[in-house]
């Protein structure tokens, strides 16, 4: 059957899951206001390349779209640093081409715009001026505050000039293991630091990192491509080893007047975030102690680098870890806005001459800071105060925090971010029937035009399988120990007497939320549209329920979420219209470190596992990662012995697949090849895919289809198949 049958008949194939357009419709990306408000601009896939993004313009007053810069007439088609590479995978952007990132300048009559691994200064009127044209990639760009110089890492050296003139290095090369202005490895990777450089609002002084990777282990990472392999001595801080030297200096825009910022006695530590003041007076940065337990707000003078602690936040209950959050602001009064666990739920404070006031409180959870409006005193954020499986937006006022006002309708799930000023939304939703949308909305929620209205209708690219779209189901099971754990089901047109089989998806580990009340995208669609129930469940230890979901799986991995999700399993067998014997389960990266966890654990209990990426063992994963919730090797060595999926995979009997890229260098390939040859000395039967020249993510229009054809082959393989 060709595609244009299989969409006639309303059937999803794999091949169009990936294909273009995207059956998401537009997926804007990097939406923001000039600082004027009048322009909004955003990065737009094309039609033909759902991967490719372009910049876009809209200008609020005559309500017209401009492409400003076009990434295909513009590229060069020179290839990309290792260094850019490798910043782009931990990012998460690795596969997308063209515009991935700019920023406004400070008058909002231009936009800087990295491309190619070089820099381009383009104007509303549609002209483009090239500002570097080098081998070298020019990695984290940035404008000056006040947008008088233009500052990047190049050669591992922080370079600065001001804008339309040649930029020079301000910064020592040092070469060898140091990088200047760069975010080491686990910053990048964990610590949600993107940056190692950050200027005063006034444009007088810098901010930067020193990062010395000597003491950092290597280890040896085969790069395995489809023709030829290369070999990366790779900087690799696994747990329980030594991190990167961190170090912070201050220094002039031509790198004068350069002085260490003093972050205390103790040198294992993490930088976590930098931060100047409005009025450019005072640095103030977050120091987390190496076990993550700890966090000390220090206050910095720019010009000497003495520094004092203004206040520490500590774990909120014992055996727990602090998470890290960017859900705070500085106010032009000196007082600070501040998001804490401390009362066992993520919640906003306010932080004045001392004194700390709780601003919002109960037991649900504020996931993001998203404005704060200085002059009416009005502080807008996102959370879960309705329920954890819709995200919406809410406002406050600071002189009466305890009238929380929603400014979103129910229904759809939100994230939303502001104008510097808090008077401008920018916001998306989602629901079970409707893809992202994004529209302009006033500081009350009001709507006022739509940036991405992606309206369902019969020009839409998922038009075609709008009839034969099954909405969710949802619910709620007991844990062990009575927590509801939130499920989500989706079921295929089912005949009356039969039974199916349930291809179920998981994540496991700490963090990311999995069911919701947002779209899930066509690939769940497709699944269904093959005969299987789609069924994902929020185990204890996911995000958004608080401290006391979260903290069983401290130094417990491996455990209490494979628990968990037994009794999803058992949940699912006791269903009538489920076939006890055909329950399939998937999941990569720690979703992959669960299939194997769980069939180990469990024999007999599912009919098929897809492991992909798998972490085996902890010690093979890095430190800020890692030891958050594991402590070190060293500490508790009984913890990791127990969590390690090595040992036991011996014991799997059931049907598995292992899927990993050849060239992952962040769960690297040691985790998988160490697998496999227990497996193998053990004579214990799998299958396997392995993806060439692929990272930590195997994605892409031809890769994708591929792969999961493969993982419904193996199904096939396997007799978990829907009925006859």
């Amino acid at each position: 059957m060709t595609a244009s049958e299989t969409a006639e008949a309303g059937t999803l194939t794999f091949e169009r899951v990936f294909g273009s357009p995207g059956l998401n419709g537009s997926s804007p990306r990097a939406t923001k206001l000039s600082p004027d408000g009048r322009y909004l601009t955003l990065l737009r896939n094309r039609e033909d390349d759902k991967d490719r993004y372009d910049l876009w313009g809209y200008d609020r007053e005559s309500g017209e779209w401009t492409m400003l810069v076009d990434s295909e007439k513009l590229s060069s088609g020179r290839e990309l640093s290792e260094d850019e590479k490798m910043q782009r995978e931990r990012a998460r952007v690795g596969n997308l081409k063209g515009i991935i990132t700019y920023q406004w300048s400070a008058d909002g009559k231009s936009v800087l715009v990295p491309l190619d691994g070089d820099l381009y200064l383009a104007r509303l009127d549609g002209t483009v001026t090239r500002l570097t044209d080098t081998e070298e990639s020019e990695l984290n760009p940035k404008l000056s505050e006040l947008g008088e110089y233009v500052s990047f890492v190049r050669d591992r050296q922080l370079w600065v000039g001001k804008v339309g003139e040649e930029a020079e290095p301000i910064t020592p090369k040092e070469g060898g293991t140091v990088r200047w202005g760069e975010a080491e490895f686990v910053a990048q990777e964990e610590i949600g630091r993107s940056t190692g450089f950050w200027w005063s609002p006034n444009d007088t002084r810098i901010a930067v990192e020193r990062a010395d990777e000597a003491p950092v282990g290597i280890v040896t990472r085969a790069a395995i491509g489809a023709t030829g392999t290369k070999v990366y001595d790779q900087r690799y801080p696994a747990a329980g080893t030594a991190n990167a030297d961190v170090r912070l200096f201050l220094m002039d825009p031509d790198g004068s007047g350069r002085v260490e910022v003093d972050l205390g006695e103790e040198r294992d530590i993490y930088l976590a975030r930098v931060d100047w003041s409005p009025d450019s007076k005072t640095v103030y940065i977050q120091r987390q102690n190496r076990s993550q337990t700890v966090l000390d707000m220090l206050k910095v003078d720019p010009t000497t680098g003495e520094s004092e602690v203004l206040f520490t936040e500590k774990a909120a209950v014992a055996d727990y870890w602090i998470n890290l959050s960017d859900n705070y602001k500085f106010l032009d009064d000196g007082s600070l806005i501040w998001w804490s666990e401390r009362d066992g739920f993520g919640h906003l404070y306010r932080f004045n001459d001392g004194d700390w006031t709780q601003l919002t409180k109960g037991d649900w959870v504020v996931t993001s800071l998203v404005g704060v409006d200085e002059e009416s005193g009005r502080i807008t954020f996102s959370g879960t105060k309705d329920g954890a499986l819709e995200k919406h937006v809410y406002a406050l006022d600071l002189d009466d925090p305890s009238n929380v006002t929603r400014l979103t309708d129910a229904g759809y799930t939100y994230s939303a971010k502001m104008d510097e000023a808090g008077k401008t939304l920018l916001l998306a939703r989602s629901s079970p029937n409707q893809p992202p949308q994004s529209y302009v909305a006033d500081s009350d929620g009001k709507h006022l035009t739509w940036i991405e209205e992606n309206a369902l209708n019969a020009d839409h690219p998922y038009a075609p399988y709008l009839a034969s779209h099954l909405m969710p189901e949802f619910g709620t099971v007991a844990a062990d120990d009575g927590t509801p754990l939130h499920w989500m089901m989706i079921k295929p047109e089912m005949e009356a007497g039969k039974q199916y089989p349930v291809f179920i998806y998981h994540y496991g580990g700490p963090g990311p939320q999995i069911v919701d009340n947002g779209w899930e995208g066509a690939l769940p669609q497709a699944i269904v549209d093959k005969g299987y129930i789609y069924f994902v469940l929020d185990n204890r230890g996911s995000a958004n329920r608080g401290v006391k979901f979260e903290q069983p799986l401290y130094r417990a991995m491996g455990d209490v979420e494979v628990r968990d999700q037994k009794v999803g399993a058992e949940f699912l067998k006791s269903l009538d219209y489920v076939d006890p014997d055909k329950l399939a389960i998937y999941g990569w990266s720690y979703g992959g470190y669960m299939t194997l966890k769980r069939l180990q654990a469990d024999p007999g209990l599912y009919a098929a596992g897809i492991s992909g990426a798998p972490v085996t063992r902890w010690e093979l994963y890095d430190t800020h990662y890692t030891e958050r919730y594991m402590g070190t090797p060293q500490d508790d060595a009984d913890a990791y012995a127990k969590s390690a999926a090595i040992e036991d995979s011996v014991k799997i009997s059931d049907p598995m697949l292992l899927i990993h890229g050849m060239a992952d260098d962040n769960v690297v390939f040691e985790n998988s090849s160490e697998l496999i040859a227990t497996m193998q000395g053990a004579n214990v039967p799998f299958d396997m895919m392995l993806y060439p020249g692929y990272t930590h993510k195997v994605a892409g229009e031809k890769i994708s289809p591929h792969m999961w054809n493969a993982i419904f082959g193996f199904l096939e393989d396997n007799g978990v198949t829907p009925p006859e």
